[in-house]
C-alpha cells in the first residue's frame, strides 16, 4: 500500500460521500461545495505533513546494577533507565509509584516489564509462587497485543523458565482453549489452578475475579508487588471512580490492604502516551491544570496511594548536533 494514493482515496471518497449527502440542484453551487472541500489551504483536508522529532538519549552506564534479568543485547533509553531505578525491588529495595508519561513508540511497556520479570524471576528462584503483578488493560486487543510480546520472552529466554503469565479476558479464556502466546496461559481452569506471577487483564474482567468463588484460588498464594494500569488517562469519570474501588477491593481479596493504604505496600504504576506527546507539561514544575501534576493528583486517588512529583517519568530525547 502506498500511503499517498491511499490518503488520496479516502479524501476521494469522503468528498464524494459529503457532495452526495448534500446534493445540491444547481451546478454551480454543487461545484462550489466541492471546490470548498477540497480547496488545498481552506478546504476540509490538510498535509501531508511531517513530524520529525529529535531521538530519545540512551541510558548512561549503570543501569544494570538495578536489575538481575535483561534481554540480551537490550540498551535501555535513559528514560526507560529512570523507571527501572523507581521500580527495581533488587536488593530489597522497595518500587515506588511511578507514572510512565513518554510519546508513542518510547519503549513503555519495556520501562515497567522488564522490572517486572525481574521481580518474577527472582521471587521464583526463592520458591514463592502466587500472583506478583497485575496489568490491567483498557481493551482487549491492548492486552492481547502484551499477552504476544510476553510470551515471545518467555518462549525465547531459558533464564525465565520459571516465570509464569495468564491472559484473563473475555474473548481469549476459555476452558481447553491452546494458548495462541506461547507460554501464556489462556485457559481458565489452569490459571485458577496455577496462578500465574503476571496477570493480564482488563477491569470488567478483574472485577469478576474477584468476586467470584470459584476464582478465589486464583488469590490464596497472591503476594502482589505491582499493579499496572495502561492508557491511564481513559480511566476519567465514572470510570476513574470503578477502577479505584476495584483497586480497594484487589487490595482487600489479595491480602495486601493497610489501615489509610488500599493497596498496601503494592506498587501502582500508570502509563500515558497522551500526556507524554503534550510536550513540556510532562515537568510536574511547569505543568498546568491538564499536566503531569494534575494526572498524578489523579493517579493517587484512583490507586489509593500518593504519587510524589518525581513520580513522573518523561521523555528524554537528545539534543540538536549531539553524538
Amino acid at each position: 500500500m502506498r500511503p499517498t494514493l491511499a490518503a488520496q482515496a479516502l479524501r476521494d471518497t469522503a468528498v464524494e460521500y459529503l457532495t452526495t449527502t448534500f446534493a445540491l440542484a444547481e451546478p454551480a453551487t454543487q461545484e462550489a461545495l466541492t471546490d470548498f472541500l477540497t480547496d488545498p489551504a481552506d478546504g476540509l483536508f490538510r498535509g501531508p505533513y511531517l513530524r520529525i522529532r529529535r531521538p530519545f538519549r540512551s541510558a548512561p552506564g549503570g543501569w544494570e546494577r538495578h536489575l538481575d534479568w535483561w534481554q540480551d543485547g537490550f540498551r535501555p533509553y535513559a528514560h526507560q533507565a529512570e523507571a527501572f531505578a523507581r521500580l527495581t525491588t533488587k536488593d530489597g529495595h522497595a518500587p515506588r509509584p511511578t507514572l510512565v508519561t513518554t510519546g508513542t513508540g518510547s519503549g513503555k511497556t519495556e520501562s515497567f516489564l522488564v522490572p517486572v520479570i525481574d521481580h518474577c524471576r527472582r521471587e521464583r528462584a526463592a520458591g514463592r509462587a502466587g500472583v506478583k503483578a497485575v496489568l490491567l488493560y483498557p481493551m482487549n486487543a491492548l492486552a492481547g497485543d502484551q499477552a504476544g510480546r510476553l510470551g515471545r520472552l518467555l518462549d525465547e529466554d531459558p533464564r525465565l523458565a520459571e516465570v509464569t503469565a495468564g491472559l484473563y479476558i473475555g474473548e481469549a479464556s476459555a476452558r481447553g482453549t491452546a494458548s495462541p502466546y506461547g507460554r501464556v496461559m489462556v485457559d481458565r481452569s489452569e490459571i485458577r489452578r496455577n496462578p500465574p506471577d503476571i496477570l493480564i487483564t482488563n477491569y470488567k474482567m478483574l472485577d469478576l475475579l474477584l468476586q467470584r468463588q470459584l476464582d478465589a484460588p486464583l488469590w490464596a498464594d497472591a503476594d502482589l508487588a505491582y499493579v499496572v494500569i495502561d492508557e491511564f488517562h481513559t480511566y476519567d469519570g465514572a470510570q476513574g471512580t470503578d477502577v479505584a474501588m476495584l483497586l480497594r477491593r484487589l487490595g482487600s481479596v489479595a491480602g495486601a490492604a493497610e489501615e489509610g493504604r488500599p493497596l498496601g505496600s503494592v506498587c501502582p504504576v500508570a502509563t500515558s502516551a497522551t500526556l507524554g506527546e503534550s510536550g513540556p507539561e510532562t515537568d510536574p514544575q511547569t505543568a498546568g491544570a491538564g499536566g503531569a501534576r494534575a494526572m498524578l493528583d489523579v493517579a493517587s486517588r484512583v490507586f489509593g496511594t500518593y504519587f510524589p512529583d518525581d513520580a513522573v517519568i518523561g521523555e528524554d530525547r537528545r539534543e540538536p548536533g549531539a553524538s
